[in-house]
């Protein structure tokens, strides 16, 4: 059985003023969907470009858990989640 990977991402906007949590089985190609703003929705509207957080996970229940449970935080919460595995909100998509 091939082993598949599923991530919970958390992108922002070049300001750092909107968090976006989601889950894909593509970082790459979902990153680049949200900086080419293919679907309209919230990400597109708020101009949601910089991929600054993301976990890797074999199950997607565990991935679909965690986004949920990341999306209950409290901002603070999740600045200090971000802070501690990309101090500097550094656009990580730059180095996949």
């Amino acid at each position: 059985m091939d082993r598949r990977e599923y991530y919970v991402y958390i992108m922002t906007t070049k300001n750092n003023t909107v968090l976006y949590i989601g889950v894909t089985n593509d970082i790459y190609r979902r990153v680049h969907e949200h900086k080419q703003k293919s679907a309209k929705g919230f990400t597109s509207k708020y101009n949601v470009v910089k991929l600054i957080y993301f976990e890797e996970y074999e199950y997607i229940h565990d991935a679909l858990d965690r986004e949920k449970q990341l999306k209950k935080w409290y901002r603070k919460w999740k600045e200090e989640l971000i802070n501690k595995f990309n101090p500097d909100w550094e656009d990580l998509s730059k180095h996949l």
